[in-house]
């Protein structure tokens, strides 16, 4: 008896596998090999949709960027754009194990230009200039990777939920932090 077909790889396929194997096993445990036995194909199949190992983190992180982009509100108000970017970021690193670890060693995308200018435009569009937009997020970007690696750190985590409230600090800090930034 044949076999159930397998649906055609492609580069969808393969990041969602991907992403269910980083789940599962972490980032140490995130090979080729690994992935494309978990596919049902030899790794070199792989290589006809990324480059390499580098290439498809980046597309991870690209992923993981987006879930929190698509988040932002749409309104006049940066400050509460920024802020909901902030809470959506930790959101979209903590769906996945070590997800701001890989969003923080993924390679950059290789369209600089382009994507600088896509990820300013939500503020852009609120009257910030390109760079300070792009300033202001990286900021925000910074802080909630640095949150998140405690927040994925299962001793660090315990030491500080002794002493303080997580998310109300993470909150407190993250609203601080866009209540310094000077507006368009």
């Amino acid at each position: 008896m044949a076999s159930p077909a397998r649906p055609a790889l492609d580069r969808d396929r393969l990041v969602a596998a991907a992403f269910a194997h980083l789940d599962e096993d972490g980032l140490d445990g995130l090979s080729m090999r690994r992935l494309a036995a978990r596919l049902g194909v030899q790794a070199p199949a792989l290589y006809w949709h990324v480059g390499d190992k580098a290439e498809l983190l980046g597309l991870m992180a690209r992923d993981i960027y987006a879930a929190a982009y698509e988040a932002l509100p749409s309104g006049p108000d940066w400050r509460m754009c920024l802020l909901a970017f902030g809470r959506a970021l930790r959101a979209a690193f903590a769906a996945h194990r070590d997800g701001a670890r890989l969003c923080a060693m993924a390679p950059s995308p290789s369209d600089a230009g382009d994507h600088a200018r896509r990820i300013a435009a939500p503020l852009v569009a609120l009257g910030f200039d390109q760079q300070r937009a792009l300033a202001c997020e990286a900021s925000v970007i910074a802080f909630v990777l640095g949150w998140a690696s405690y927040e994925a750190n299962g001793p660090m985590h315990a030491y500080l939920d002794e002493m303080l409230s997580f998310d109300a600090s993470f909150d407190h800090g993250l609203t601080a932090l866009v209540r310094g930034f000077e507006g368009p």
